[in-house]
């Protein structure tokens, strides 16, 4: 098998499945030795080969993916390898085979069925080089009941499995494997106990002389059966393409194998079945006469295509009689009828009810409707609804079809398998439609989207999509099929390729102003869309005056509730597949912030880090205030604390929302105490502002989040807010006091809970965080600050950095520090330094790479910093801050430590951070590569060859993913060149070319090293790079090394 997803679930039960012995040929009995069967292995093994395969994209019924599976040598001369189509795929495939001997070599796809489950490789048989082999002869007519058989394929992954069976069944029906994936029909499939598992698909089923009798394909997982297809059509097409490269001897070229169709699905039926259907005694009596004593039964048609020359012909339960003045009750004599009569009619006598009736019906050619291209955009794989799918769905072959969904439909909500009707007020039809529409669209254009699912299949559904703003995937392009090479070959699918520009100036583009697509705004009223009951985006205009009111003046509620509302904002973040860096964890946030800043020419909004994980994100921001939703850019993620801020664009809101959104005043003294009572406000999904009243319980519980299984943010050195009683885990917002005055923000924390050695799952609680920090970075914004400027709204600001100690800390209680040694004179001196406390700071481990390691270790206590008694975090920053203040440009601060029972003196150098996040991520071969985050560095471990080369994240279908270069790993060495950083790396790897083997050393979290091979696929995985611009505040793409 291919890999575990073709392994057949199991099916419904009846009565079929219950009769797994029914003699269809006369047995013949098995005379065979084992010496026989030896003889017979020992030529066919080392014909056989292990086929390594990656599917380099979603397409059709097929996602991307890399496996092993099984094929078997055909024709040694001519280098055709016999396989399974769900190992050859009908989208595009990197494959390899391994002979017994393990020589490598690479194999090309040259035909794939468009219903069958076979399909062929081709390779060069002058590369195999020190292996003595024989093709595998084809013998479909040695299949019979009892015929005892021998498997022989890579079976769960060994390379080379024997298993043993008999064929019991030669007349199953199709095994029927998902419903919305490949599955084969109108043919029959034989049945043996053989149990094979995933891995020997394509795997040859021989008899005792050698030769192979069927082909391996599916198995069900809950029995030992195996089921294998009959070779009858499989060596109709060997010969074509044998006759094919007998006049080609140099170059591969394209042969055509004609198939035909009628779009209906045949099921055969027992006689006694087809009497119950309807069927005249007379007719009966005319087809066993016609057929052999051993047919027992005929042809019905199970399922018919829309749109396909059937529809409206024939229906479900017709039985087929003739076709073309022959009786035909068996598969293989209907589809060589159809095969032969390729865009000729044919004539088809059937019984409905009994009653006899003639259609004629022209023969399709089944490789018109079995796509051989797809558009590529945002990393969504769109293309035309082939055969096999439509048959699924019982959709018109054609239609546009969303093989996956990538990041621009994955943000609008559209699904997987979605078929598209309607894009930008237009209908769509062919996919040549869509791409005429996508080309009149700019970067951040807004536009309606209108599609039905088959799991909903009667009702559009409307949504809207949003054009990347930014540079996350490359320009669309046209990949097509070229039967020539084995590739599949892309081109720009838009006219002109270059940039649509979004001017940092003009900032960000909002469904407020005018759009190529959007009729012009009147200067008297805000255009805002709503949805009509019938799904149609419908314009409206109402004076922006009474609106404001109606929000504003909301009788219910209290005061605080009052005061805050107009500065609350609802965040939906969504973060590109081609940007998932630092670990973050999920595509889609929610989350609730609040306005810290608003002026003419810049507004602020501080949400938390769960929300906002990561710089590289598209935001939405849909306000409290007024009806409307405009796009955010991150400008500062504070590298300890949980919050984030976030820009936006105040004229984008119009004069009217201006004017009604306001910020929130800020009170970060007095800090809360035990006991106060405070208002918990916040907005719902619906944008309804919500609040109670609530106790504070604990002002400055400390935060113990565990590291998790992938490295990711978390809340580390903060205090935060506990109540009494919120709103739940998902609930974020602010803490006010009567009069609206925000102590707090009331943010989302992620954490990881971990049952057991290897489950974990992840979780979110809420807590209150302090408003003092935001307060201090807010006015370091605003004031002008000593960092890196950023283009923010068309002005660039310089942005603040944060002096840190770069050392995780936890408290102890008192009690227990005397327990350590700890003495009294300390302690009566922390005591009365915050008697509330009683706590002392201990070292749980320093950040790697940082200036404090190796002069703190695992458990020293904090004792005191410059010789001031230091309780809590916050010391400890302010500690950090007073050396800006000063003239110490080392920026060192002297600790007194409590170690081991010695009060010591150490000078701690601290390290100064940006808000920025990660700014660079390179994409080779598949993985995604960067500097070591944060949270990496806090596990304490950077390899010492070298930590600049980060492995974070990997796509399915790359190299990385077939040769098993995953993420939480560094890159040390390429070819034996160190690489130290992502500069040395790019320099290396520029050096190599397409198709070459490359050598990579890693080293792992866990310290462990390892040597790899892979594999460079330039034309598929082109080595690419995405970089922050903070003159233009875009995410920017390169192209480093492509063919």
């Amino acid at each position: 098998m291919g890999e575990s997803s073709e392994i057949l679930v199991s099916e419904p039960s009846g009565v079929k499945d219950e009769l797994s012995m029914e003699i269809d040929p006369p047995f013949k009995e098995n005379l065979a030795t084992a010496e026989d069967w030896r003889k017979a292995l020992q030529k066919v093994v080392p014909a056989v080969v292990v086929l390594r395969t990656t599917g380099c994209r979603a397409f059709d019924t097929e996602s991307a993916c890399a496996s092993y599976a099984t094929g078997f040598v055909v024709d040694k001369s001519r280098g055709i390898i016999l396989t399974n189509r769900h190992v050859v795929k009908p989208g595009p495939v990197v494959a390899e085979a391994m002979f017994v001997n393990r020589e490598e070599i690479p194999v090309h796809p040259i035909y794939r069925d468009p219903v069958h489950d076979f399909g062929f490789f081709r390779y060069d048989p002058a590369a195999i080089q020190f292996l003595s082999y024989e093709e595998i002869p084809l013998a479909p007519d040695a299949a019979c009941v009892g015929l005892e058989i021998r498997v022989v394929g890579n079976d769960s992954g060994e390379k080379v499995s024997i298993l043993a069976g008999t064929l019991a069944r030669l007349d199953r029906d199709a095994p029927h494997y998902k419903k919305d994936g490949y599955n084969d029909f109108n043919t029959f499939y034989m049945q043996a106990a053989s149990g094979t598992k995933g891995g020997s698909s394509g795997s040859p089923v021989i008899d005792w002389q050698g030769r192979a009798v069927a082909l391996n394909a599916g198995s069900k997982s809950s029995s030992a059966s195996a089921f294998f297809l009959p070779l009858e059509r499989v060596v109709r097409a060997l010969n074509f393409l044998q006759k094919g490269r007998n006049s080609f001897q140099d170059k591969w070229e394209a042969v055509t194998i004609l198939r035909g169709t009628l779009q209906a699905t045949f099921l055969h039926k027992g006689f006694d079945e087809t009497r119950r259907l309807g069927l005249q005694s007379e007719t009966e009596q005319l087809v066993r006469h016609a057929s052999p004593l051993s047919e027992t039964g005929m042809l019905v048609v199970d399922s018919v295509v829309p749109g396909g020359p059937a529809h409206k012909q024939l229906e479900p339960g017709d039985v087929l009689v003739r076709m073309n003045k022959e009786v035909v009750t068996q598969f293989l004599k209907m589809e060589s009828l159809l095969d032969d009569s390729v865009g000729q009619n044919v004539e088809l006598e059937l019984e409905r009810g009994g009653k006899p009736f003639t259609v004629q019906l022209t023969v399709q050619d089944l490789h018109s409707i079995t796509p051989n291209y797809f558009l590529e955009v945002s990393g969504a794989v769109i293309h035309p609804l082939s055969y096999q799918q439509a048959r699924n769905f019982r959709f018109q072959c054609g239609l546009i079809y969303v093989s996956e969904p990538g990041y621009m439909l994955y943000r609008a909500g559209v699904p997987r398998h979605a078929i598209i009707k309607k894009f930008a007020g237009e209908e769509i039809s062919h996919l040549e439609d869509f791409i005429r529409v996508l080309s009149t669209l700019s970067r951040g254009a807004r536009v309606p989207l209108e599609y039905i699912s088959y799991t909903d299949r009667h009702r559009r559904k409307s949504v809207l999509v949003t054009m990347d703003r930014h540079e996350w995937y490359p320009a669309p392009e046209i990949y097509t099929r070229n039967d020539d090479s084995g590739l599949w070959i892309g081109k720009p699918a838009l006219p002109d390729v270059s940039k649509q520009s979004v001017n940092g100036v003009i900032s960000m583009e909002t469904s407020l102003k005018t759009e190529p697509h959007d009729q012009d705004e009147s200067d008297c009223g805000v255009k805002k869309r709503r949805v009509s009951e019938d799904g149609n985006m419908v314009d409206n205009y109402e004076d922006p005056r009474s609106q404001e009111d109606a929000v504003l003046t909301d009788p219910h509620g209290s005061v605080a509730e009052r005061e805050i509302e107009p500065t609350l904002v609802m965040f939906e973040v969504f973060v590109p597949t081609s940007c998932m860096l630092d670990g973050v964890h999920s595509q889609h946030f929610f989350g609730t912030g609040v306005v810290i800043h608003h002026s003419e020419d810049m507004g602020l909004v501080a949400v938390d880090k769960n929300t906002v994980a990561i710089s590289a994100s598209d935001i939405m921001l849909s306000f409290a205030a007024f009806p409307v939703e405009i796009p955010g850019e991150v400008v500062f993620l504070h590298p300890v604390h949980n919050y984030a801020l976030v820009a936006y664009d105040p004229s984008a809101l119009g004069p009217a929302g201006a004017s009604a959104v306001r910020a929130a005043q800020l009170l970060p003294e007095p800090a809360l105490r035990r006991g106060e009572s405070v208002y918990l406000v916040g907005l719902s999904r619906s944008l309804q502002a919500t609040s109670r009243k609530s106790v504070v319980t604990n002002p400055f519980a400390a935060l113990n989040i565990s590291s998790a299984d992938s490295p990711r943010y978390r809340a580390t050195n903060m205090e935060v807010i506990e109540l009494d009683t919120d709103f739940g885990s998902s609930f974020s917002g602010v803490l006010t006091d009567e009069q609206g005055r925000v102590k707090a923000i009331w943010g989302s924390f992620s954490t990881q809970l971990k049952y057991g050695a290897n489950s974990s799952e992840d979780h979110q609680f809420v807590r209150g965080i302090p408003i003092y920090s935001i307060s201090q970075i807010l006015e370091k914004i605003i004031s002008g600050a000593k960092g890196q400027p950023l283009f923010i709204n068309g002005i660039k600001r310089p942005m603040p950095l944060v002096r840190i100690l770069e050392v995780e800390l936890y408290p102890t209680l008192l009690s227990k520090a005397r327990s350590f040694g700890l003495s009294d004179h300390w302690i009566q001196v922390l005591v009365k330094q915050d008697p509330v406390r009683r706590q002392v700071l201990r070292v749980k481990g320093c950040l790697a790479g940082s200036k404090a390691e190796n002069l703190l270790t695992q458990g020293d206590m904090v004792l005191a910093i410059n010789k001031k008694p230091v309780m809590c975090f916050r010391d400890v920053e302010e500690a950090c801050q007073a050396l800006n203040l000063c003239d110490d440009m080392e920026g060192k601060l002297e600790l007194t430590v409590f170690r081991q029972g010695i009060e010591i003196d150490v000078l701690v150098g601290t390290d100064v951070r940006d808000g920025n996040g990660t700014m660079r991520v390179i994409n080779w071969c598949g993985c995604f590569l960067q500097d070591p985050h944060p949270a990496v560095r806090a596990l304490g471990f950077l390899p010492d060859e070298g930590h600049g080369v980060y492995v974070t994240r990997w796509s399915h279908g790359s190299p990385v993913h077939r040769y098993g270069l995953y993420a939480l790993q560094w890159i040390v060495e390429v070819n034996g060149k160190p690489t130290p950083n992502l500069e040395a790396f790019v320099n290396v790897t520029k050096e190599i070319e397409n198709g070459e083997f490359v050598r990579l050393k890693t080293v792992h979290l866990n310290g462990k090293p390892r040597v790899l091979t892979l594999k460079q696929d330039l034309h598929y995985w082109p080595t690419w790079e995405l970089r922050f611009d903070p003159d233009t505040a875009m995410w920017q793409r390169k192209t480093i090394k492509s063919l």
